[in-house]
C-alpha cells in the first residue's frame, strides 16, 4: 500500500522513557513501518535522538528540530513557564512545518504531544488533514472530594481548572478543535469540552501504551492464588492521587494478613504515613519511597493487587503495567484508567462521595482476598485486553490505517 507523506508534531518525544516524552516516540516508531513520517520536536531532544538513531537507524523517518527564542529558552528555566515555552513552540512550529511542506508536500498532519487540550496546534492551520490527540486535560476532582484536600490541594486544583477554562477561550485553541478532521481524547471529560470548543468529530483512547518488549517481560510475572493478599499503589504522593482513599479502604476492609504497599514520594507523605497510624495501619502500610523502575516492577511482581484510586489521571501507565502483569485493578471511575480497566479486567469504583467511594473500595479488596481465582482470572483478562488494545504496535496499525482513511477521503471531496 501506498506510504503516506505524515507530519507529526511531538513536543515531547525522546527514546527510552515513559509519560508524553515516551508516547511522542513510540507513535512515531511505530507509524514509521507504514507512512514515511517527519517528526517536528524540541531542539533540547536532538541529543537522546540523535544518539538513538545513530545506534538503531530507522529507515523513512526525518526529524526536524525548532525551539522559540533564545530568551524564552531562558526564562523557561527549570520549566518555571513550560505552558508558555510550550504554546510559544507551537507557533515556531507552525512556520517551520509550513516550509517544509512545501518542499516535500505532507498528505497529513498529528498533533501527538503535549496531551493537553487547553493549549492550540498551530499546525491545524496547514492545508491538509489534520489529527490532534490524543489530549486530555477535561477531567477534575469531583467537588464532593474537595473538603479531604489540603489547602495547597485546594488551590492546585482551583488553578488547574481555571488554566484550562482559559485556555478554552483562546480563538487558537477553539480554531484547533474546529478545524481537526479528528480530535482523539484521553477521556470522556475531555470529549465533553472539546464538543463545547465545537469539535466536529471525537474519538476517545488512552494516550498510553506498551512495547511489545514490556508486554512480554510483565507477561512471565507468576499468577499466583496461593498467597497473603498484597495491595500496591505506584504513584507520586499528590492529594489528586487519592492515596489517601486507600488507606482507608485498606483500613475499612480490615484484613489481618494482609498488606498495602505504597512506592512513590510527594508532598502528602506526612499525611499519608499519620492517616495510616491514626486507622491503626501503620504496621501494614509500608511506604517504599521513589525506587528505579527496576525495583519498582519487582515490588510490582510481588504484589497480587494494583490499588489506583485517582481523581484525574488522564493516562494511568500504571494500570496498563499491572494489566500486563497479571494484576486485576481497584480504580475510581474517572479519567484514563475508567476506560482502560472494564469488569473482566478489575473493579471501577464510582466517585459520588469519598466515604462511599471508600466503602467500595474495601469490599472489592475484600472481594479479591476471599477469591483467589477471581485474581487469577481477572490477570489472565487483563494481559489479553493490553495485548489486544494497548501495545503501541496494534495502535500504530491503528492509526496508520486512520490516515489513509482521512486521506482518501479528503480526495474525494476535492
Amino acid at each position: 500500500m501506498k506510504r503516506l507523506k505524515v507530519l507529526i508534531s511531538a513536543y515531547a518525544c525522546r527514546p527510552g522513557e515513559g509519560s508524553e516524552p515516551g508516547v511522542g516516540w513510540n507513535v512515531m516508531r511505530e507509524l514509521v513501518k507504514h507512512h514515511d513520517i517527519w517528526v517536528i520536536t524540541r531542539e533540547e531532544n536532538r541529543p537522546s535522538i540523535e544518539q538513538e538513531i545513530n545506534q538503531n537507524p530507522i529507515p523513512g523517518l526525518q526529524f526536524v528540530y525548532c525551539e522559540p527564542s533564545g530568551l524564552i529558552r531562558k526564562i523557561n528555566y527549570k520549566q518555571i513557564l513550560v505552558h508558555l515555552h510550550y504554546y510559544l513552540w507551537q507557533v515556531k512550529a507552525y512556520f517551520i512545518a509550513k516550509k517544509v511542506h512545501e518542499q516535500v508536500g505532507f498528505d497529513i498532519a498529528h498533533h501527538v504531544t503535549y496531551v493537553r487540550y487547553s493549549s492550540p496546534s498551530f499546525i491545524s492551520f496547514l492545508p491538509f488533514p489534520f489529527i490532534w490527540g490524543p489530549v486530555g486535560g477535561g477531567e477534575s476532582a469531583p467537588a464532593s472530594f474537595w473538603p479531604d484536600f489540603s489547602l495547597r490541594g485546594k488551590i492546585y486544583e482551583f488553578v488547574r481548572q481555571f488554566a484550562h477554562r482559559l485556555g478554552e477561550l483562546d480563538p487558537f485553541t477553539r480554531l484547533t478543535a474546529q478545524r481537526s478532521t479528528l480530535v482523539r481524547a484521553t477521556t470522556e471529560e475531555t470529549e465533553k469540552r472539546l464538543y463545547l470548543m465545537g469539535a466536529q468529530a471525537v474519538q476517545v483512547t488512552v494516550e498510553s501504551g506498551l512495547s511489545e518488549v514490556e508486554i512480554e517481560h510483565l507477561g512471565q510475572f507468576p499468577l499466583t492464588s496461593d498467597t497473603p493478599l498484597r495491595l500496591i499503589s505506584m504513584a507520586r504522593l499528590l492529594h489528586w492521587k487519592g492515596l489517601h482513599l486507600g488507606i482507608r479502604a485498606f483500613a475499612q476492609a480490615n484484613l489481618p494478613h494482609a498488606e498495602y504497599w505504597i512506592l512513590g514520594d510527594g508532598p502528602e507523605r506526612q499525611r499519608l504515613q499519620t492517616l495510616a497510624a491514626e486507622l491503626n495501619v501503620a504496621d501494614k502500610v509500608k511506604f517504599w519511597g521513589r525506587l528505579p523502575r527496576h525495583e519498582t516492577l519487582q515490588k510490582l511482581e510481588q504484589s497480587q493487587v494494583l490499588l489506583h484510586p485517582s481523581l484525574h489521571d488522564s493516562g494511568g501507565w500504571v494500570c496498563l503495567e499491572a494489566m500486563a502483569a497479571g494484576r486485576p485493578i481497584i480504580c475510581l471511575n474517572l479519567g484514563g484508567p475508567a476506560i482502560q480497566v472494564n469488569d473482566e479486567t478489575g473493579f471501577k469504583i464510582a466517585a459520588h462521595t469519598p466515604d462511599r467511594s471508600v466503602q467500595d473500595m474495601a469490599i472489592a479488596i475484600k472481594t479479591l482476598d476471599e477469591n483467589p481465582e477471581l485474581r487469577v482470572c481477572m490477570g489472565q483478562a487483563g494481559r489479553e485486553r493490553v495485548k489486544q488494545h494497548y501495545s503501541w504496535m496494534a495502535r500504530g496499525a491503528e492509526l496508520a490505517d486512520l490516515y489513509r482513511q482521512f486521506v482518501q477521503d479528503s480526495c474525494h471531496n476535492e
